[in-house]
């Protein structure tokens, strides 16, 4: 054996491999990259009208809802000093026998169960009897609110009349003063 060592080569060895690039960036590497003011104001557009569009999108889907109503319709009957126009079939309350206040226009108030105003309208056309001696009305209110248990209808000052909610509901209204 001898103490000498084998000649060793000049050249050092060639380089390992290197390793191959990952598919997705480190999170601390995606964090060091900052966004150009441009893209960060488009996301933040973005993400903006998205939270506007869904809260809009909840509240008309369950906001609340318009009450159910009904027009309350039928006829008003005078049938004491009825004056009939000359020309015409319309008619309406003589002045010299204290129904002047009924004519067409006159004001109609509907009444709920508890007493309270809920809707008003007035008295529609007038027609006579072949007679004269009486007028009656149309009556149409609109947008009477649904659900009362009994609905009370008041022509001029002239009193009330009760309904049904079912009477009223399917105009069956039919009053008459004289």
């Amino acid at each position: 054996m001898t103490d000498q060592l084998p000649p060793q080569p000049t050249t050092p060895p060639p380089p390992a491999e290197p390793p191959a690039e990952p598919l997705v960036a480190p999170t601390a590497e995606l964090a060091k990259r900052q966004l150009t003011p441009l893209a960060a104001g488009v996301l933040g557009l973005a993400i903006g009208a998205a939270v506007v569009g869904g809260a809009w999108l909840v509240t008309a889907t369950t906001g609340p809802s318009e009450p159910a109503t009904f027009t309350l319709k039928g006829t008003f009957a005078l049938t004491d000093s009825v004056y009939t126009d000359p020309g015409d079939d319309s008619c309406r309350g003589s002045a010299d026998s204290g129904y002047d206040d009924i004519a067409e226009g006159t004001s109609v108030t509907v009444y709920g169960a508890e007493g309270d105003v809920i809707a008003t309208g007035s008295l529609g056309q007038s027609n006579s009897d072949e007679t004269g001696t009486a007028c009656t009305y149309k009556i149409a209110v609109p947008d009477v609110p649904s659900g009362e248990k009994f609905y009370k209808v008041e022509v001029s000052h002239r009193g009330t009349v009760q309904l049904t909610a079912e009477e009223a509901e399917n105009g069956e209204l039919a009053a008459s003063l004289g």
